[in-house]
């Protein structure tokens, strides 16, 4: 009997151990009531629609912003993939001809593309007597000019092109020094 009662006493003190904590918690922690409980959810469920609310609200921002991006990079590489046609026809009209006719077909054809151009707010730089700028110009040249002041354009090689605040082509030029 020594022995049982040796195996009985130390389950019990673990039982003990075990229901006075959940006494503590009992007391710590008064039950709520029904209300509460209720206000707890809908308080939780108002936090879940507000972020909702805010992640939705910021997509639609993000996607308004992106679209509004998206075009003018667009009309860029479309316009960037017409410009060796127009630099074509431009020389194409530096060169001699002798059928006035076939001439002014040619002029009519760059006016047509210039006017598409105008259309989409792309615009030409880059002339001569203008002020050499690396964020426009490309410079391949460069010549000792006394009529020219230095820093300036002296030949426009191939003109270039930007819609709004984005370069298409960069000017190749040649400047004074």
């Amino acid at each position: 009997m020594a022995e049982e009662t040796k195996d009985t006493a130390p389950q019990a003190e673990p039982q003990e151990r075990e229901e006075a904590p959940a006494q503590e918690a009992e007391q710590t922690a008064p039950e709520k009531s029904e209300a509460e409980l209720l206000k707890e959810q809908v308080d939780s469920l108002n936090d879940k629609l507000l972020r909702t609310m805010a992640e939705y609200d910021n997509f639609r921002k993000r996607s308004v912003r992106e679209k509004e991006a998206i075009y003018p990079q667009a009309t860029a590489a479309a316009v960037a993939q017409f410009l060796p046609v127009v630099d074509t026809i431009e020389r194409a009209l530096a060169a001699p001809c002798t059928d006035a006719e076939f001439k002014k077909g040619v002029e009519m054809i760059l006016q047509n593309f210039k006017d598409v151009f105008a259309k989409l707010g792309v615009e030409e730089f880059g002339a001569a007597g203008d002020v050499f700028s690396p964020d426009f110009h490309n410079a391949v040249m460069h010549v000792e000019d006394e009529d020219a002041e230095a820093g300036v354009i002296v030949e426009v090689f191939q003109k270039g092109y930007k819609l709004g605040d984005r370069i298409i082509r960069h000017a190749m030029v040649k400047v004074a020094n």
